[in-house]
């Protein structure tokens, strides 16, 4: 057993909760920027002051609605500047607050409302409206739904107008480091979402450590980013609460308006998921090809990667700087300036990003930060510092938290971050929680000096007929960095061999049909019988098959002619595959492989 642990730099008072920060920030600097409104083509600036009064003007409509310190008020939406606002809203009106996916179906609304026993709902359009709407009879206790598209936060303002500034400055005061602050469920690839217990302690405690220690570098005067992951999940959140605590200039965007959104706001540094990072590259690779320069590229690629791991083994040599600094200009240039020009770092969660990828994109002058965590813990556990980088490892603990190896080889923590427990569920929480430990379900490494590698998921490791453990994650890692490939599921649990699931990117197709003089109404299902695409697939599985011994490669595989998506179930929506209802939808893809 191997356990290793980093004090934390920053000890929170019990008087402390989430809204100290803004209040503070505008009463000592009311003129400073702490947002980035969206304004047409450009971006409006929003004060500390202004920011606060915004705030103020929502909780008093709340606590005019009747809703009190500690009732739940559940937000549906989409990453926008009202989703920040609210949630400040909510938590100095005393109240705590519940997220929903914007893609949630109305049995995951009705299940989520009706769990944590939210009072009220914020729905961002009509069309939330009306999915809320069709289990509205099912909600007795949720009182009011408002709607931001449809004039909902002007509705609850007006409400308000009446309520002093003394009752809500008592509300807000009334909340400490040990109360609740959110419900966030999670996304649940097994069984229905089980609501994580986070403190306003979890979230300030967790954000502070993390600004001043793990990412002090990041956070720096002048630093912004621009939140486009869901705030529904708690990775995306943490960051929010980062940047209104240690003063980073916040802004809002989403998948379909990144790129201008990024070319204007200009964020010094951003966070993704590795499927993002993978796109950035793959996109980029087909562009070059398309363009006839695929060999430019793959030269280019090959010597940020050289010259990432020669940055991280001492020094690059003179011919190796040569060779960069020529394809600086022709083509990681172009790259950084996609993402707006002035990114220098990335902080990369909830997958595994692979050690080739955070090579490249280091070399290219963006360097990715990967870390390591669950909702239970307030999302960081661990991180890598751009002092401090090891690529390949998820990082050491952030400020605050104690890492610990069990016998049978999972992730234990400990820490500031971790959560109370799961809401309404003391058996759940009985399971996860033991002597304020939070066992992660996650199989890892702790190295000497305390940088942990996660090599699996406890519950999905793979036993074979013959009895052999197979983690299906490194597979499936390797293989989704394939540009033709979108999502992979690794199977062969009970059998005599391992098997995998393939599907293929659409994105990637077009330009690759292109190419290959392939005609463009080509479908899915018709190009995974393709013997030029099949032959590429081969390839991409005999590569992967190099990371794993002979036992564990991949002996079989089906490319579906259907990529796995949130509407149909199979993916979570914060991109995680859900492995029971692949496995239940395409048994008979499985079994085909095994007959």
């Amino acid at each position: 057993m191997r356990e290793f642990s980093v004090p934390a730099m920053v000890e929170v008072p019990t008087a402390t909760n989430l809204t100290d920060a803004p209040f503070t920030r505008a009463a000592e600097r009311p003129e400073a920027i702490a947002l980035r409104r969206p304004a047409g083509d450009s971006w409006s600036p929003v004060t500390a002051a202004e920011f606060a009064a915004e705030i103020t003007a929502l909780a008093k409509g709340l606590a005019a609605a009747g809703v009190e310190a500690g009732d739940r008020v559940a937000l549906m939406s989409r990453t926008r500047y009202e989703w920040t606002l609210l949630d400040y809203a909510i938590w100095t009106a005393g109240a705590v607050a519940v997220p929903i996916y914007e893609t949630s179906s109305a049995e995951q609304v009705e299940w989520i409302v009706g769990d944590s026993g939210a009072k009220a709902l914020f729905a961002e359009t009509r069309a939330h409206l009306d999915t809320v709407a069709e289990v509205r009879d099912a909600l007795p206790g949720l009182a009011h739904v408002w709607g931001i598209d449809t004039g909902g936060l002007d509705e609850v303002v007006a409400a308000g107008a009446d309520v002093p500034d003394e009752v809500i400055e008592e509300r807000r005061r009334s909340r400490t480091a040990g109360d609740l602050a959110t419900l966030v469920y999670t996304s649940g690839t097994t069984g229905r979402p089980k609501g994580c217990e986070l403190t306003h302690g979890n979230f300030a405690a967790t954000a502070r450590n993390a600004v001043q220690g793990a990412i002090a570098e990041v956070a720096v005067e002048g630093s912004s980013t621009l939140l486009f992951l869901p705030l529904a999940h708690v990775f995306a959140r943490l960051i929010q609460v980062a940047c209104v605590e240690g003063g980073i200039v916040l802004g809002h965007s989403d998948v379909p308006n990144l790129l201008p959104d990024l070319a204007s706001f200009q964020p010094t540094f951003l966070l993704a998921v590795p499927r993002v990072f993978e796109k950035v590259y793959n996109g980029a690779e087909q562009k070059a090809a398309a363009e006839g320069k695929g060999k430019i590229f793959h030269a280019a690629a090959d010597t940020a990667i050289a010259y990432s791991r020669a940055l991280q083994d001492g020094r690059p040599g003179l011919g190796l700087r040569a060779r960069h600094k020529v394809f600086d200009v022709l083509v990681y240039g172009k790259l950084r300036a996609a993402v707006g020009g002035k990114v220098q770092y990335a902080v990369s969660g909830g997958a595994a990003l692979g050690e080739r990828l955070g090579h490249f994109f280091r070399g290219v002058g963006i360097t990715i930060l990967e870390g390591y965590g669950l909702t239970e813990t307030t999302a960081p556990a661990t991180v890598n510092r751009p002092t401090a980088l090891r690529i390949g490892t998820v990082g050491r603990p952030i400020p605050g938290v104690s890492l610990r190896i069990a016998e049978d080889g999972e992730v234990l923590v400990r820490g500031i971050n971790v959560f109370t427990g799961y809401w309404n569920n003391q058996d759940a929480t009985k399971e996860a929680l033991e002597d304020g430990w939070f066992r992660t379900g996650d199989l890892g490494s702790l190295d000497e000096e305390g940088y942990l590698s996660i090599t699996g998921r406890k519950k999905e490791i793979l036993v074979t007929a013959a009895g052999k453990n197979v983690a299906p994650a490194p597979l499936e890692d390797r293989l989704r960095a394939h540009p033709l490939i979108s999502q992979c599921l690794v199977v062969g649990d009970g059998r005599k061999f391992i098997s995998a699931l393939i599907t293929l990117d659409e994105e990637a197709l077009g330009p690759w049909k292109e190419r290959h003089g392939k005609p463009a109404a080509m479908t899915l299902e018709q190009l995974s019988a393709d013997p030029e695409l099949v032959a590429e697939i081969d390839a991409a599985v005999d590569e992967a098959n190099r990371s794993v011994s002979k036992a564990e490669s991949i002996k079989k595989y089906r490319i579906l002619g259907v990529d796995f998506t949130e509407e149909a179930g199979h993916m979570t929506p914060s991109l995680k595959v859900r492995r029971h209802a692949v496995v239940k939808d395409f048994a008979g893809e499985i079994d085909a492989l095994y007959s």
